[in-house]
């Protein structure tokens, strides 16, 4: 009798071990894919302020087309970037794709208010104003959304690289997440220290 207990005990324990590892597995996966749904919904947010942007500009901007044309040509692609990447949240090709989509297009986004400011009636145009700060508002959300989604994704590869946890994603395809890293023009700017003059 002891022995069948100790046997079903000896073949318990490692299956019940096994089945723990892949579910931690699986509930970090769904953490980082989970991440990535919010900087879709950020992304998503500053795609619909982009065209009220535009179309508040292109009134004082005439002679700008080029440079409005270049806006809307890269939220397109961003956007195509997004769901590429929503289909594969963590695949390396798909996030690199959107990180590249997302450098143009804060580029145009750039270089839309860089013409901006030398517009006064443009610059304090009330509108203008209230799309300027909102997506302000959704980059911040934005920057916070892509740190919880590389977070996420660190914590999942650790995961599934660590042995023993490491022959269960071999067995069972828990391949590698990539993060989203940012366009290295804008990582420069983010770390250089600001330029104080008195």
């Amino acid at each position: 009798m002891w022995g069948w207990i100790v046997l079903l005990v000896v073949i318990a324990l490692p299956v019940l071990w096994g089945i723990g590892i892949y579910n931690g597995l699986v509930t970090a996966r769904n953490a980082y894919r989970n991440a990535f749904s919010q900087i879709d919904v950020q992304l998503q947010r500053r795609f619909d302020l982009i065209p009220n942007l535009v179309e508040t500009a292109k009134a004082y901007l005439a002679h700008e087309r080029q440079t409005l044309d270049a806006v809307i040509a890269a939220r397109s692609a961003a956007q195509s970037g997004l769901a590429a990447a929503k289909a594969q949240p963590g695949d390396a090709e798909a996030m690199a794709r959107l990180s590249a989509a997302q450098g143009q297009l804060e580029s145009g986004l750039g270089r839309l208010m860089a013409v901006a400011e030398a517009y006064p009636d443009l610059k304090g145009n009330q509108n203008m104003m209230q799309v300027s700060e909102e997506l302000a508002s959704t980059e911040n959300r934005l920057s916070f959304a892509r740190q919880a989604y590389n977070d996420s994704v660190m914590a999942y590869n650790n995961r599934r690289e660590v042995f023993p946890a490491s022959l269960i994603a071999n067995n069972y395809r828990f391949g590698p997440a990539a993060p989203l890293e940012l366009p290295s023009a804008q990582a420069e700017q983010i770390r250089a220290a600001p330029t104080v003059r008195f």
